[in-house]
């Protein structure tokens, strides 16, 4: 558990409400970054790599998900992280295909004010499925600059721009059956944001960290933190710049090939400075509706896919939703991840994922501390419960995102409230001579 909460739970309260004897969470996982620094710092004890179903919590790849989730017997209390279908949000094509058909659906129940505008996605076409509807849209709008992304690959493998039709030729080719490519990658083609907003004369967009507990209800946390991630070459609309990736990808697997890639920095900017200086420079009004217009679009999103998701109270999803604000501080969903990198470049990088992961396992709540009616944990706030969650109507701010993280303030504030509310409790069973829990859970 978190060190606030292991300074301020008592150990009697704690080893009665862990679903073992010796008051330990086990725990799976195959990653060697973060994620295990943050399952053996929270004391939660490895399991033997044989022992396939002595565990209470798994952090697997998506492999695992796809091949063996449905042939898996879980018990109650195990939880893993991710959804069954979560490809749902987190493939390109299919992300695009649930904000059409959402967008539809709120036409129809004549809901077409701003408060459900879903204008936060770039045009966007399957192919090769769509490819005639793509030549007509490329037509009408003649020296625009598209992008192609594979679908279901990450850290910008596969992607290039172009100009023109005949550029996708190769790609054309590439994709027909051939006896040794039967089953080349489709792709989506988008309509490139060309003036994105710069800083330094540089491209960035942001990753955004979002906890997904429950579609039903939909229970969304949004992390505070965050960073921007900025290309290491200047940007150019030049024609001739348009096949330089250093330039318009920010993915940070591209950028560290570049010779200008600074190790000590990283190429990131952490979100509550950029915050600052946006405002320095447009005012607090412009930029903190940049920012609640990131939040919108991530509840959006969700929104979207609510109804198609598996939910399954076993499942949960950290999410990481790229957003590239444009010229015009308008945010643009990128993409969303399901399994954004949790491996650290820098030490600050370090620090911010590793907290990450830990307010995350506070909220999914292994040991069973929490009521389920905390608007904050750690740096995690909620935003969504069933409906979306509304800040004071004095507050300075209408999101958290890229706001101070106060964490450890309020992990000792939570762990104290919470010893005193379980430390009653426990009397209060001893007293009538029994226990309301379970096999180390609450009834």
């Amino acid at each position: 558990m978190s060190e606030y909460f292991r300074k301020y739970i008592k150990s009697s309260i704690r080893n009665e409400l862990c679903p073992n004897k010796n008051g330990q969470i086990r725990f799976k996982t195959t990653f060697k970054n973060c994620v295990l620094d943050t399952l053996r710092k929270r004391n939660f004890k490895e399991t033997e790599v044989e022992k396939d179903t002595e565990w209470d919590i798994l952090w697997a790849d998506r492999e695992w998900i796809y091949d063996i989730l449905n042939h898996y017997h879980l018990q109650p209390h195990q939880k893993i992280n991710h959804f069954r279908n979560h490809y749902e949000l987190t493939r390109k094509d299919l992300m695009v295909k649930n904000l059409k058909r959402y967008k539809k659906q709120l036409v129809k129940e004549g809901k077409t004010d701003d408060e459900y505008s879903l204008d936060f996605y770039p045009t966007t076409h399957n192919l090769p499925s769509d490819y005639s509807l793509f030549v007509e849209e490329f037509k009408k709008n003649p020296g625009s600059v598209w992008i192609m992304k594979p679908i279901s690959k990450a850290q910008g493998k596969g992607i290039f721009l172009f100009t023109k039709l005949a550029q996708i030729s190769q790609w054309k080719n590439d994709f027909r059956w051939k006896p040794d490519s039967p089953q080349a990658d489709p792709y989506v083609v988008q309509k490139y944001i060309l003036r994105p907003f710069l800083i330094g004369g540089k491209k960035f967009d942001l990753r955004i960290y979002v906890l997904v507990t429950s579609y039903s209800p939909l229970t969304v946390y949004l992390y505070r933190e965050g960073f921007a991630r900025f290309t290491h070459h200047r940007y150019s609309t030049n024609i001739d710049d348009i096949t330089n990736s250093f330039m318009h990808l920010t993915n940070v697997a591209v950028q560290k090939t570049s010779m200008a890639y600074d190790d000590k920095l990283g190429g990131k900017w952490d979100l509550r400075s950029l915050k600052i200086y946006l405002m320095t420079r447009y005012g607090q009004e412009e930029v903190s509706a940049a920012f609640t217009g990131v939040q919108d679009l991530i509840l959006k999103s969700l929104q979207s896919v609510a109804k198609v998701i598996i939910n399954d109270k076993h499942c949960f999803e950290l999410y990481g939703f790229d957003v590239l604000f444009d010229a015009k501080l308008k945010p643009w969903l990128i993409e969303v991840n399901a399994s954004p990198s949790l491996t650290a470049t820098t030490p600050s990088d370090y620090n911010t994922k590793f907290n990450l992961l830990d307010d995350a396992f506070t909220v999914i709540d292994m040991e069973n501390f929490l009521t389920g009616n905390e608007e904050q944990i750690g740096g995690f706030d909620l935003i969504c419960k069933g409906t979306p969650s509304k800040l004071p109507i004095n507050s300075t701010f209408k999101t958290y995102l890229g706001c101070y993280n106060n964490r450890k303030q309020q992990l000792k504030k939570l762990a104290k409230i919470t010893s005193s509310r379980l430390t009653q409790q426990y009397t209060q069973e001893i007293v009538n001579g029994g226990s309301s829990h379970k096999g180390g859970y609450r009834k």
